[in-house]
């Protein structure tokens, strides 16, 4: 059944991964072959190494129902067994956040979880690796805290 409206977008883990990122939080893709008869669509983690909060995707693919999202810490900032019925990532960054889960760039997490050569939508360019270590592309690259003092 087509309502003339777009593929709900929040649905999909590549749309909800970079709008986090775009929000500052650190997000690893865990798992997104969940098996058909599932109602698990996507598993992803947040802050990994720092608050570590896991975050299910769940929705009814053959009815097309609305989506469902578990957010899991261990019960730490989060209380256990929480889902979120939306479709606006604006409100599961505003849990988040609301909760203490920091979106703040967190330089030790993102070096150590997202690969340097990798391009990501936070502004980040590439660097590549030499024989004395990482060389930057560009002079107008961010680079972490750590690099700018000598």
């Amino acid at each position: 059944m087509n309502t003339g409206r777009g593929r709900n977008k929040i649905r999909t883990p590549g749309y909800f991964v970079m709008r986090l990122r775009d929000s500052g939080f650190v997000v690893l893709k865990i798992f997104k072959e969940y098996n058909r008869n599932d109602s698990r669509a996507w598993t992803v983690l947040i802050n990994p190494g720092g608050s570590s909060v896991f975050i299910t995707c769940y929705f009814n693919r053959e009815q097309d129902k609305d989506a469902e999202f578990e957010l899991n810490d261990g019960g730490v900032n989060i209380p256990k067994n929480f889902f979120i019925k939306t479709e606006s990532i604006e409100v599961i960054i505003e849990y988040l956040i609301n909760h203490g889960i920091s979106n703040k760039d967190n330089w030790a997490l993102k070096n150590k979880f997202i690969k340097p050569c990798l391009s990501n939508s936070n502004g980040y360019q590439s660097r590549q690796r030499t024989a004395g270590g990482w060389q930057h592309g560009s002079t107008d690259e961010q680079i972490s805290p750590k690099e700018t003092t000598g």
